[in-house]
């Protein structure tokens, strides 16, 4: 793994950790996301062949923050607790749209690009969803207004709201996915004396 793949992967866990206290907002952060590294990969797509170098990252630079910032201020408009709550990790996708380019994921097949990012959003909505169940007791708080959501037990484990809790538990799940990988991918030996 070279140097810019680790900025942009350390860019995505400060997301990843950040943004997904409870399933609410990651809903708006996978959402933003989605919009935001879309847009931009059209509006990039007639630029690159024009722009070499520096030249590319200025024009980079420019277009994501304009994206973001209009995203930001839909959010503000539509998603206010959010914006409150998160706003501050909005930036970082305009950082990781730089990086992504930087790093030749929107010279990828149109498949590759949604695998990879479906897969981000997926493990968002998962982390989310196991950090509210733990840290909370409930599912769906936040959701919609005025409803505690569904309440699976009174207390919750208040680590798994914090990011450190977050890290551990993603550290669970990447533990689990690797004993996942390792019992399939272990042959059956026969024994012999």
């Amino acid at each position: 793994m070279n140097r810019s793949a680790t900025l942009a992967n350390s860019l995505m866990l400060m997301l990843l950790l950040g943004t997904t206290g409870s399933l609410a907002s990651a809903l708006v952060t996978v959402l933003m996301f989605v919009l935001v590294v879309g847009a931009y990969g059209m509006c990039m797509r007639p630029l690159r062949s024009r722009l070499t170098g520096t030249n590319t990252l200025l024009a980079s630079l420019l277009l994501a923050a304009a994206l973001t910032s209009c995203a930001e201020i839909l959010a503000q408009r539509w998603f206010l607790p959010w914006h409150q709550a998160l706003g501050l990790y909005a930036g970082l996708i305009a950082l990781q749209c730089v990086a992504l380019e930087h790093n030749g994921f929107f010279r990828q097949t149109r498949i590759e690009r949604f695998k990879l990012t479906g897969l981000f959003g997926a493990l968002m909505l998962i982390l989310a969803l196991l950090r509210e169940l733990a840290g909370q007791g409930t599912l769906g708080r936040g959701i919609v207004e005025h409803r505690q959501g569904l309440v699976l037990f009174s207390e919750g484990l208040h680590l798994a709201t914090l990011v450190p809790g977050a890290l551990i538990l993603l550290g669970l799940l990447l533990a689990a996915r690797q004993a996942w990988t390792r019992s399939n991918s272990i042959s059956k030996e026969t024994h012999r004396p």
